[in-house]
């Protein structure tokens, strides 16, 4: 199933898309959010796949008529991954990690597919990086590598904006990472169920249309049971948390000459498996 936050009627609502051009309001069956959603575990998705099977038109919007938002609007955690496809830790002359290099970005970055990518004033260097994310369902610690299946509820997509200026001015890379709309995320969440191998999937970005990174995820130095049992040694994992998996080569940074993000750009973020972030960048006002 492909799971998504959306506005309608004046309210953000979850849903589940039924077909190409129709998404079903979960919150006529008593989910207030995509959270609720996810925390209900296996149950949740029992009741939805049955209530998308005989959802009443009233329940039923024409996706096209609806804002679709980041599915998971405010996580509880949106952790991310540096430096972890081979390719761009080659590109940008780094080793090959022993350990996860490990930041996150506030629930205030995070944006809707559609929405602006402001770059700000302070800036100089705005970066785009496509990313691969996974969506923790059941939650935990000390979880074991060989579990991870037990823990993922889904996968999507986050572009992990980035001021390179500020991500450089120290050894921390927060504030570089996290103004405010350096996180599109969507356009859904697809159930771990309907993707076998998550370490198989093509990804790429385009602006304007052009392929600026073109790769896939078995670059991945950590992959995804290697990154929940790392994290989970360290810090609970809750139902919600997006953990965004690092991105491949041809970031914009390592480009010459440097090709970072500008006002009337429109980025593009595709994974086939899982679908198109699309967003527009805007300057600062």
């Amino acid at each position: 199933m492909r799971f998504v936050t959306f506005e309608a009627d004046g309210q953000r609502k979850p849903g589940v898309i039924s077909d190409v051009d129709a998404v079903l309001d979960l919150s006529t069956i008593g989910f207030a959010n995509i959270l609720q959603l996810i925390e209900a575990g296996q149950s949740g998705l029992e009741k939805a796949a049955a209530f998308a099977n005989q959802a009443p038109a009233a329940a039923r919007y024409k996706i096209n008529s609806v804002k679709l938002c980041a599915p998971v609007p405010r996580p509880p955690k949106l952790i991310c991954v540096g430096l972890n496809y081979r390719d761009h830790a080659a590109e940008t002359g780094a080793q090959i990690p022993a350990v996860p290099t490990i930041f996150n970005k506030f629930p205030s970055a995070v944006i809707g597919p559609g929405d602006n990518i402001v770059l700000p004033r302070v800036s100089k260097s705005p970066d785009y990086e496509a990313e691969f994310a996974f969506v923790i369902g059941r939650g935990g610690r000390h979880i074991a590598p060989a579990d991870w299946r037990n823990h993922v509820f889904g996968y999507t997509i986050v572009n992990d904006v980035s001021a390179r200026d500020y991500q450089r001015a120290t050894s921390q890379w927060l504030m570089g990472k996290t103004f405010d709309t350096f996180a599109p995320m969507g356009p859904c969440i697809v159930t771990a169920d309907e993707i076998s191998d998550p370490h198989n999937l093509d990804i790429r970005i385009e602006i304007n249309g052009e392929v600026l990174q073109n790769s896939n995820t078995r670059e991945l130095i950590f992959k995804v049971p290697d990154l929940i049992a790392f994290l989970s040694s360290v810090f609970t994992l809750e139902p919600g948390d997006v953990v965004s998996t690092g991105t491949p080569a041809g970031v914009g940074f390592v480009r010459k000459p440097p090709r970072f993000l500008r006002p009337g750009d429109e980025v593009a973020v595709k994974i086939p498996a899982i679908g198109e972030l699309r967003n527009p960048v805007v300057a600062e006002t």
